[in-house]
């Protein structure tokens, strides 16, 4: 019987990673998108961005997802009914964790993209525009093999808190890792067990992580020479 709930635990372990996923790519869209807009120069653009980077950094996970899980869909039900629609907008637990993570991570990816940008010398865009390459070819040929490269420590922090804070999912009714681990602690009166599988689950996950990400590095580095002062 013990076992029945931790192979439960354990499959459930499949939407957690779906969670995580969908929320990366999320993060990396807006991180992207809002790097290159501080980057570009045009004030409304940065104008636009500050707050979305403050609002993301400054409240806690738990209270953007709670709102985002019960008070928008409430809101934009009270707009629909305003203007005589007969939709309903409801948030599954999963949806709403992915928008909320995906939401607070790009702020902190952007922030991550940015530094890595700056750090690209200047001159290689310059020499690539005088070569003639498009500014979207400069960006694809130039700028963002390098990107990667300088980006990759703070997306592995990044990926890895986000991983973390999936759990905080489980409060929506998710039926994740912590979820099934909570019931199965629950049902059989062994806590630790459960939270010991849960935790060891999560701790895989970073372990696999940082060693795919520093595959990636390496692959990234092949050719750049440190140069020492």
């Amino acid at each position: 019987m013990l076992s029945d709930y931790i192979f439960m635990v354990l499959a459930s372990g499949w939407i957690t990673l779906q969670l995580a996923l969908s929320a990366l790519i999320l993060a990396v869209i807006l991180g992207l998108l809002c790097a290159l807009g501080k980057q570009s120069g045009q004030r409304w653009l940065r104008c636009l961005i500050a707050p979305y980077t403050l609002l993301a950094r400054g409240i806690p996970d738990l209270v953007l997802m709670l709102l985002v899980f019960y008070s928008l869909p409430a809101l934009l039900n009270s707009w629909i009914g305003q203007l005589d629609g007969h939709y309903h907008v409801e948030f599954s637990p999963f949806i709403a964790g992915f928008i909320t993570l995906g939401f607070i991570f790009g702020a902190y990816m952007s922030e991550t993209f940015r530094s890595a940008l700056l750090n690209i010398p200047r001159g290689q865009i310059e020499a690539a525009h005088a070569f003639g390459f498009s500014a979207c070819r400069t960006f694809l040929r130039i700028v963002f093999p390098q990107m990667i490269r300088l980006a990759l420590p703070g997306f592995t922090n990044n990926w890895l808190v986000l991983v973390k804070a999936t759990a905080l999912v489980s409060l929506l009714g998710l039926e994740d890792v912590m979820f099934r681990a909570k019931s199965a602690a629950e049902s059989t009166g062994q806590p630790f067990t459960f939270y010991l599988l849960a935790g060891g689950f999560y701790l895989a996950i970073t372990l696999l992580s940082v060693l795919a990400l520093r595959l990636l590095a390496k692959r990234y580095a092949m050719g750049v020479r440190e140069v020492v002062l």
